[in-house]
Parts: structure tokens; C-alpha cells; sequence
């Protein structure tokens, strides 16, 4: 499936340069630099070991170390970022009096560097700049999404089939990735911030689902191993449990999010209430956000349909509960907006985020859905279309 060709992505690349510089400015900047792997992508259309010169007034300068075969009229090849300046003087370009770096997720080393071979007199954050502007999708972005909704829709209508009686949640993750995989999964999960480490995203099965991570996601899980403590921890999966499936869908480089709550047997009635509670609040959501909608009030309506039902307890994990119901997605899979206290922001057309409502229920496990939203002129419109109730495991 692909509905890209009527876009352009050179097209939509001047788009993205253009927002980044009329953000620059707006700030009273003369320049930006990048070299993060997430904004070379985004600037550039590939990864790029390198950096992306952005000013003003100039057309942008891409500075590459690898790979090899890049070209265009602005493209040079440095074996250090000391030859950038060195360039610049030779386009007859002055060196910028004040420069964004992206400050955000360099190496101090590295800031000290480039701030030595600029020697600006003031040093901007490049890092919230670009997840500012990454944060409205341009048209051909919005295509990727789609694609990648439809993808992770069809890799999870499998996921029934690939149960069989006596599993662990371990045995149970990797039949998963290996299905998202064979469906187009590029298995890379791209998140902001540090320690923040996963894979293709996590399987969570009865207790397991309530134990607490030091990873900034909705829901934990012990893990395999206290090098990377989230996800299955090898339980056994048995009657009366839940199984919620949290799969990131990387297929185009921009992630959908989609969790579903798989059961196994018979369930109880407070996990199959608290599901229809996360339901609801999905409905609700849809019904009334549009642009202009206050992040910190749409978490704060979530928050009062829960309590509405005696769950707040339960809701966002038991002994470590997330504050957060939402967050923006695209490259990372944790963009803004993010629908949480004290975030006072409206969302924007364009603007795509996942909503996820979730519930631990003791001694059965994780109950709630989480889907994608695009946000449209008057409202949003939800990308993940796939069964909502919770899935028998036969």
C-alpha cells in the first residue's frame, strides 16, 4: 500500500526547511545547526552522519562525513565540523552572531566544539526547536502515517493466531515481532530522552503488567533482564490473565502507537469494566477535541471519568501510576503534544498523538486501548481502526 505519489518529498523537505527557519527567527536567531540522527532524517529525507547548516537567509548547507554518493549544489564532504566555517568562508558567508545547536541531546564535548568554531555570542536550543516545529505534520507525513496505520492494522489481525496454549509472554513477544517484521516493521522504536531503551515495544501479562520501570512509558513490566527493565519477564500465560500488546508500528519511519488487551479464559468483571472505561474515554475524547483543545484538559477530562467509576487507583499503573494519558508521535514515538497536568498547550491541525487509557487490574493484569489521532480542521480523526473490545486467545 502506498499513497505517496501524489507528493513530492524534495517538495515537502523545502516545507520542513522553510518551518524550521521562520521558527529560528521568530526566537531572534541567524542559524541553526543539526546533527542528530532524528533531525537529519527529518531535514534531509535519510540519516546522515553529518550536519545540516540552516540560516536565515541562505539556502541550507549539508555537511556529510557518511555515506558516500550524496550529492547537490550545497552538499560537501568534511572529515571534521572544523571545516564547516571554513566552507561558509569560502560561499563568502559570515559566521553567524547567535546559533541554535541542538543542545537538547549533544555531548557536552561536543557543544564546546562547535561553540569553538562558531564562537557565537549567544547559543540557542535547537533540540525544542525542532520538536516544536516536528510536532505539525505536513501533508506527505500524514501520508506516512496512514500507511504505517494500515500496516500495524494488518499485523495485528494476526495476533490471535499466533497464541498457543502453555506460552510465556516471552514465547508470546517474539511470535509477535517476528509477525510485525514479516509485515514490514523496521524494528527500530525511536524514543526522546535518555533511558529510554526498548525494541519493537512490549508484551505485558498478568502481574507482570503492574510492575513498576524506570522508563517514562504508560505501563512497565519487569523485563527479561535489569539491563532493559520493561516488557515480558518470561510469565506464564494462564487462565483468568490479560495480555496487553503495546507494538510500535515503524514501518515508514514515523511510529503509530496501538495497544490491544488480549484475554485468556475467563476475566473479571472489574478488568472488563475498566476496559470499557478506557473505551469511554476514547469516545469522549474523540467527540470533543479539535484545534484549540487544552492538552492539560483533555487529560484532566480522563482523569474525571475514571474517578466518575471509582478506578483512579488503578489508572496509569497501581504502585508507580504515569502522569500522562497521551503523547505526540512521529519519528520518536514521544512528541509533543502530551496530554498531561500542567501542559497548557492547544493541539494544532496537523498535529498527530496517542491516546492511551490504562488500567492494572490486580492479579489478572493490563486493560485499555491505545490508538493514534490525526488532528483535523474540526476535530481528529482516528488512524488505528481495529477491534476496540478485549480478544479471546483460543
Amino acid at each position: 500500500m502506498n499513497t505517496l505519489s501524489k507528493y513530492d518529498l524534495h517538495s515537502d523537505l523545502t516545507i520542513r526547511h522553510e518551518n524550521i527557519r521562520k521558527e529560528m527567527i521568530s526566537q531572534d536567531f541567524e542559524a541553526c545547526l543539526f546533527s542528530g540522527s532524528v533531525n537529519m532524517f527529518y531535514l534531509c529525507g535519510q540519516v546522515i552522519n553529518g550536519y545540516f547548516y540552516i540560516s536565515e537567509s541562505e539556502q541550507p548547507y549539508l555537511f556529510v562525513k557518511r555515506p558516500i554518493g550524496i550529492t547537490g549544489e550545497n552538499v560537501f564532504y568534511i572529515r571534521k565540523p572544523e571545516q564547516i566555517i571554513e566552507i561558509l568562508a569560502e560561499k563568502g558567508i559570515q559566521p553567524p552572531q547567535n546559533i541554535m545547536l541542538e543542545t537538547g541531546e549533544l555531548p557536552y564535548n561536543e557543544i564546546i566544539r562547535i561553540q569553538k568554531i562558531f564562537n557565537p555570542q549567544k547559543l540557542g536550543n535547537a533540540t525544542a526547536l525542532a520538536r516544536k516545529v516536528r510536532s505539525i505534520k505536513t501533508p506527505y507525513e500524514i501520508e506516512l502515517f496512514r500507511i504505517s496505520a494500515q500496516m500495524h492494522v494488518n499485523a495485528y489481525r494476526n495476533i490471535s493466531s499466533l497464541y498457543k496454549k502453555g506460552m510465556t509472554d516471552r514465547e508470546f513477544s517474539i511470535e509477535i515481532e517476528r509477525e510485525m517484521r514479516l509485515a514490514g516493521s523496521l524494528g527500530i522504536f525511536r524514543a526522546f530522552g535518555q533511558g529510554m531503551d526498548i525494541f519493537m515495544g512490549s508484551i505485558l501479562a498478568g502481574e507482570n503488567a503492574g510492575e513498576p520501570s524506570p522508563f517514562d512509558f504508560a505501563l512497565g513490566g519487569g523485563g527479561l533482564h535489569p539491563s532493559i527493565p520493561v516488557g515480558a519477564n518470561g510469565t506464564k500465560l494462564k487462565d483468568g490473565m490479560t495480555v496487553m500488546v503495546d507494538m510500535g508500528g515503524t514501518f515508514t519511519g514515523y511510529i503509530t502507537d496501538m495497544t490491544r488487551v488480549y484475554s485468556i479464559g475467563n476475566i473479571s468483571e472489574e478488568a472488563q469494566k475498566a476496559h470499557q472505561v478506557s473505551i469511554e474515554i476514547h469516545d469522549t475524547i474523540t467527540q470533543i477535541a479539535k484545534p484549540g483543545s487544552i492538552c492539560e484538559e483533555l487529560y484532566n477530562l480522563s482523569v474525571s471519568i475514571v474517578k466518575k467509576y471509582n478506578l483512579s487507583d488503578k489508572f496509569m499503573g497501581i504502585s508507580q501510576q504515569a502522569k500522562f494519558v497521551g503523547h505526540g508521535i512521529g519519528i520518536e514515538v514521544n512528541e509533543l503534544p502530551v496530554l498531561a497536568p500542567r501542559f497548557n498547550s492547544p493541539l494544532e491541525e496537523g498535529m498527530v498523538f496517542a491516546l492511551e487509557p490504562k488500567f492494572i487490574i490486580p492479579h489478572v493484569g493490563a486493560v485499555g486501548n491505545e490508538n493514534s489521532y490525526l488532528v483535523t480542521k474540526n476535530g481528529i480523526e482516528k488512524l488505528t481502526i481495529f477491534e476496540e473490545e478485549i480478544i479471546p486467545l483460543q
